[in-house]
């Protein structure tokens, strides 16, 4: 058995997120399914984390075990003609036996995409469509806040196996070109819903629906728990990049 290393672009539209469900077609199922069907065996891919339905990724990482050796390249070519065209495989590579997509994970990166208009057709899906007021240096401030080791369970979904809500956000930045801004955020790991959140406090506080005040009283938890109600949409997001 080999363990094989590959990345991944996919739009996330047409699919209900990264992880295998039962009767929803997922991005992990259809690289699986391709694999499968090259192998002749069923295989099980191990992807970085989830991603949510409608997000996207640049580049998600996973690996799997390959039953017998094939030339990587030529496997990569294979799967990018039977998968459809809103998934591409990068590369492929083989790792060591203690590698794992997940748990060998030191950093992720993700980035979401606003634009600042009513209507624009070549972004519907790709990004968050955004109308209102907004105050761009206001923005910035406000995203500056989440950067640090915070508790942001007020930021994630109430998870089942969620006990630990500490993370740490290393660095955002926030370009604008146009009507389009872009906000990256890097951190040691990121749980459901959490940028999503941030983005969506950020802009109610851009658009002076909430003050300043508000994100530091979550973060500082002056308040009990209430997970905040401004989630951006999963359009908007994007698995950029994972590092090892």
């Amino acid at each position: 058995m080999m363990k094989i290393f590959g990345t991944c672009a996919y739009k996330g539209t047409n699919y209900h997120g990264w992880q295998k469900q039962v009767d929803r077609v997922s991005v992990q199922n259809t690289i699986e399914e391709a694999l499968s069907l090259i192998y002749n065996t069923k295989i099980t891919i191990f992807g970085s984390g989830r991603t949510d339905a409608g997000t996207h990724a640049h580049r998600q990482s996973f690996h799997f075990e390959a039953p017998k050796q094939k030339d990587l390249a030529q496997l990569t070519y294979a799967l990018n003609k039977i998968l459809p065209v809103d998934i591409k495989i990068h590369g492929l590579s083989t790792v060591d036996d203690s590698f794992h997509a997940r748990f060998s994970v030191k950093r992720k990166i993700y980035e979401y995409h606003i634009v600042l208009t009513n209507k624009e057709p070549f972004f519907y899906g790709t990004a968050y469509i955004y109308p209102f007021e907004f105050d761009y240096p206001l923005f910035k401030k406000a995203l500056q806040l989440f950067i640090g080791e915070h508790n942001f369970q007020d930021f994630t979904s109430r998870e089942d196996d969620e006990f630990n809500f500490v993370r740490v956000i290393y660095d955002i930045k926030v370009k604008k070109k146009g009507n389009l801004v872009i906000v990256t955020f890097e951190g040691n790991g990121f749980m459901r819903y959490q940028i999503r959140n941030i983005v969506g406090t950020a802009l109610a506080v851009a658009s002076k629906k909430e003050l300043l005040d508000f994100i530091t009283a979550h973060l500082e938890h002056t308040k009990d728990r209430a997970i905040v109600s401004y989630k951006a949409p999963a359009c908007g997001l994007y698995l950029a990049d994972v590092k090892y």
